[in-house]
């Protein structure tokens, strides 16, 4: 745990209980501020008070004594509407900010010679696989190196500050939103696509939101943008404008004269202007797709960024072993391969796990977000047939109409058994069954780690149904 100071002696509201919620009471308390912690939900209220967590009923309390409101990520903060306890705390001037303002903050009050480096990263999609593959080379170049923030262990529950570590952080646009000293040594914007638009009130709030990350820096900070999509490479270019800091460019489609880009599996680092012979890393079998290469790519950059040598980056991350329903193999039935991209929660995502299986039997649905998927319409035919579930049934059916084969499947355990049937009696050598839902997955499961261990189990179902008894 890291304890923060900022509010010692202090009384500071905290809403929202969730993991981090506990998290940044505990850490709050440890350094010394009077906490006055809750939540709407009455499970949550409870699993914070067995965790030692005082709680306070923040309606009925007077404002004026808080020194800060800190707020969880997932509470609405400007749109659709703020919520009723943000009004109250800016009507107040009470400071609205979240557990990564908190993290920022400890690390500020440090002496130069103890602040760890701070790696962020953000971006669309290809968050937390280019943040746990930064780990990942870290760790196995023998640095005290922590991964948290949005992906595994929240950022205060890390261990603590000290000089030579390095933390690795994923960012969402809903922490940036409620950080504002964050200081990032190198800031990673992989991508921007249309995504939480309601909560950012629109394209123009969501790309502010991830430009936060590289507040802050330095003339010695670096900041490296993917630059395949429009926008990301307009934010680099206006990065590079402003000469705060020092900008890489990072690319899976173009050939950079400065940057680094993976080109058809070959990495081309010309960091320093002159291009470098360049590297197979086509053999890193957890990072298929021209997607995953992008990610390669920043990885590289930022690796390189804190001082470690291309070779040995290299073989790291060869030996990377990807991360769980992002675009995971999890094994194949009669020839069957099942690939689990339960993280795909958007069009975007979606198109680069298409682009890595093509012409697979695909299970798409769930909670649609507002772009739906009809910017994927010029990948159609490069699908076998689509099996529809959740709440985009009707809506993905309209969208596919005299497009693509489909099917109304409702429910995942229905999908996957028609995906199964219809990919093992196409004949083809080893077909695909792809689950890259681009949908949310609130409509019926928890979380998307939920709904990806539901996909494992209804594959599970199909082998046992198929594995003969064995003789008493």
């Amino acid at each position: 745990m890291i304890p923060v100071r900022a509010f010692e002696g202090k009384e500071v509201a905290v809403f929202g209980l969730g993991r981090s919620g506990i998290a940044t009471c505990k850490a709050l308390m440890a350094g010394g501020a009077r906490v006055c912690a809750w939540d709407d939900n009455e499970n949550a209220r409870k699993a914070a008070e067995a965790a030692g967590v005082p709680l306070v009923d923040l309606n009925r309390r007077d404002w004026q004594t808080f020194a800060a409101l800190v707020l969880s990520p997932g509470i609405p903060l400007r749109f659709p509407e703020p919520h009723r306890f943000v009004r109250m705390a800016q009507m107040l001037g009470v400071p609205v900010i979240g557990d990564m303002e908190l993290f920022a903050r400890a690390v500020n009050e440090l002496k130069e010679i103890d602040r760890p480096r701070i790696v962020g990263i953000t971006g669309t999609n290809g968050k937390s696989t280019t943040t746990a593959l930064i780990g990942h080379i870290l760790k196995a170049n023998g640095k005290d190196v922590r991964v948290g923030g949005n992906i595994g262990v929240g950022v205060l529950d890390l261990e603590k500050l000290h000089g030579a570590a390095i933390y690795v952080l994923e960012l969402s646009s809903y922490q940036l939103d409620l950080a504002e000293t964050l200081r990032c040594d190198v800031a990673v914007m992989l991508n921007l696509s249309p995504d939480h638009l309601s909560r950012h009130g629109g394209m123009d709030g969501y790309v502010s939101a991830k430009r936060r990350i590289f507040r802050n820096q330095r003339p010695e900070d670096v900041a490296i943008v993917g630059v395949d999509d429009t926008r990301s490479g307009v934010m680099a270019t206006q990065l590079s404008c402003e000469g705060l800091r020092r900008v890489i460019p990072v690319s899976a489609e173009y050939g950079l004269g400065r940057g680094v880009a993976v080109l058809d599996g070959m990495l081309q680092d010309s960091l320093s202007g002159r291009a470098e012979p360049p590297v197979d890393v086509s053999t890193a079998r957890a990072l298929p797709g021209r997607h995953n290469h992008q990610n390669i790519a920043a990885a590289y950059a930022a690796c390189r960024a804190l001082g470690l040598e291309s070779s040995d980056i290299i073989a790291a991350i060869l030996t990377f072993p990807g991360l769980p329903h992002r675009l995971e193999a999890i094994g194949a039935i009669e020839g069957v391969r099942f690939i689990n991209d339960s993280k795909a929660t958007n069009a975007q995502a979606a198109e680069q796990a298409i682009r890595a299986f093509p012409n697979a039997y695909w299970i798409v649905g769930g909670r649609p977000k507002e772009e739906g998927i009809d910017d994927l319409a010029p990948l159609f035919g490069q699908i076998r047939k689509a099996y529809l579930i959740g709440e985009s049934t009707e809506a993905f059916a309209r969208a596919l109409a005299d497009k693509l084969d489909h099917v109304k499947c409702r429910t995942l355990d229905v999908a996957v058994e028609a995906a199964f049937n219809d990919a093992r009696a196409s004949g083809e050598a080893n077909p695909v069954v792809l689950f890259s839902p681009a949908c949310a997955s609130f409509d019926q499961f928890r979380d998307f780690e939920q709904r990806g261990q539901a996909f494992r189990q209804e594959a599970s179902k199909l082998v046992k149904r198929r594995t003969p008894t064995e003789p008493a």
